[in-house]
């Protein structure tokens, strides 16, 4: 772990071109090195230039009948200006420190290190074959996870790295993200009458999003994902104090339960603001869609790995990642594992010794049951 975060492996988005912190590659080398070490396949999956998935396998003693993934993300986010310390591992008072330590290097060593462990031990699986995916770019446009479910690869069970507190995770919320566009018309300060003002226009737009509409939002329920949610994060109008602002947009995080998807979220704001008077032009502003996840708890193996766990039933969480993505691509497809979302991007972020082990046992336990 602590290797780990020594490497940096920053997404390249986050950082200026040519950035020597930039891009997974340290790590997956890293990775493949000690995979191929303890006697698993390795072999890369390029998804973008200098930037591949990972996937190290354990062939079973037999016949391969089913397959299972370990899928953490490789990538993590930005640095301060001044980050190098991010990059120096340190432990104290039963934690450790260093950018991606729960989101999710936590994850990757507790992954790697149980599917070593059972390679090296005698209880290897006689019909199920366990890969370790690394994928990249997660915490951008999820280009790896895309890649691995649109390559063909099939799987019984992927097991999602994320911070879940050692929750075994069945749901989480989708994500839309739109731009919000009124229109005005410029006109001198002193004459604001001769124009029509697109920041006030929108003023109201953002009031009644936040009021009435987060309201509407909260009456809906899911019963492990609560109500979907809305947030005006950004807003940008006009160009000086003395013109009348000619246009005005805001960018809205949805976040969308099981049975929502863009189109659904786009036409309920639409008439929301029909029914209100209110006029906005509506963009995607993301690009790609992020679609929640429900995958059936009852699934003999979600319920084998929940008994492993040593959890009665599944919980959900209420972030996007790359289950959402493998499910859509065929594989059923669970979160799991140490850390805590609240650390994740922050500044200190950090994660218990003592989960990062528990994390190893529980994982180290489920696969040793694997037939």
């Amino acid at each position: 772990m602590r290797e780990l975060i020594a490497l940096p492996s920053v997404n390249p988005a986050f950082l200026p071109a040519n950035d020597p912190c930039a891009g997974e590659k340290r790590v997956a080398e890293f990775l493949a090195a000690t995979a191929a070490q303890a006697g698993l396949d390795v072999e890369f999956q390029e998804v973008l230039p200098q930037r591949a998935n990972l996937l190290a396998r354990l062939q079973p003693t037999g016949k391969v009948r089913r397959r299972i993934l370990l899928a953490p993300h490789l990538d993590t986010v930005g640095i301060a200006a001044n980050g190098r310390a991010h990059f120096q591992p340190e432990t104290k008072n039963g934690r450790l420190y260093g950018r991606g330590a729960c989101d999710t290097k936590g994850s990757v060593a507790a992954m790697l290190t149980a599917l070593i462990g059972l390679a090296r031990s005698k209880a290897r699986p006689a019909e199920t074959e366990v890969v370790f995916a690394g994928l990249v770019d997660e915490e951008n446009f999820q280009s790896g996870s895309h890649a691995l479910a649109g390559s063909g690869l099939k799987a019984d069970l992927a097991i999602v790295g994320e911070p879940t507190r050692l929750k075994v995770v069945t749901a989480h919320k989708g994500d839309v993200w739109l731009r919000l566009t009124t229109q005005g018309k410029s006109a001198h300060g002193a004459r604001p009458e001769l124009g029509r003002n697109a920041v006030h226009a929108m003023a109201r737009i953002v009031d009644l999003l936040e009021t009435q509409y987060a309201a509407t939002l909260r009456r809906r329920k899911h019963p492990l994902l609560g109500h979907p949610t809305i947030n005006v994060g950004a807003i940008k109008g006009g160009t000086q104090a003395n013109i009348v602002p000619a246009q005005c947009e805001i960018l809205i995080d949805r976040r969308t339960l099981p049975g929502e998807t863009e189109a659904t979220v786009r036409r309920e704001i639409n008439e929301f603001l029909r029914q209100n008077r209110l006029q906005a032009g509506m963009a995607d502003a993301k690009g790609f869609p992020c679609l929640p996840l429900e995958t059936d708890f009852q699934w003999p193996l979600v319920q084998q790995f929940l008994s492993c766990a040593g959890q009665k039933a599944p919980v959900g969480v209420d972030f996007f990642c790359d289950a959402s993505i493998l499910a859509q691509g065929g594989i059923p497809s669970v979160v799991f594992g140490p850390g805590d979302i609240a650390q994740a991007h922050t500044a200190d972020e950090w994660i218990s010794v003592r989960a990062l082990e528990r994390a190893t046992l529980l994982l180290t336990r489920f696969l040793r049951s694997l037939p």
